[in-house]
């Protein structure tokens, strides 16, 4: 009988868990979409040291990311240009030493979210400072 008793509430804690589990999974996350990326490591990727590229925005709130290194350019000005939208932000690299000495992860640091109010063709100019060989991936998303 406290075979029985010990075997149930076993299967009774593992059923717990496991629906606790799915329940704390959130199925309300927003879905990241990609508006626009570019990989930024080759110089012949810029004329006269900017790069820039056009691309379709609808109305919305994005979120600038990247991928950096140490290698980075320590500064990335990032334009937009649209009919009814323009915005530019100083970009700094930040290097934050994790495990004391060990090694650094690097982060942009700015205003990294905008809002658009009407849909439009964009310009985005991205300008590394001279730093044409530093690789970074810049992405919008919304």
């Amino acid at each position: 009988m406290k075979k029985k008793l010990i075997l149930g509430s076993i299967i009774a804690m593992t059923a717990i868990v496991f629906i606790s589990s799915v329940l704390l999974i959130s199925t309300d996350k927003k879905e990241i979409t990609k508006i626009f990326h570019v990989r930024l490591a080759d110089p012949k990727l810029y004329e006269d040291g900017v790069f820039s590229d056009t691309f379709f925005i609808k109305n919305g709130t994005y979120k600038f990311r990247f991928v950096s290194s140490g290698d980075s350019p320590k500064v990335l000005t990032v334009t937009l240009k649209g009919n009814s939208f323009l915005f530019s932000e100083d970009f700094k690299l930040n290097g934050i030493l994790m495990e004391p000495g060990t090694y650094y992860t690097w982060k942009y640091i700015g205003q990294d979210k905008i809002e658009i109010q009407d849909e439009q063709n964009m310009q985005i100019i991205i300008n590394p400072h001279g730093n044409i060989l530093g690789p970074v991936s810049v992405f919008l998303e919304k």
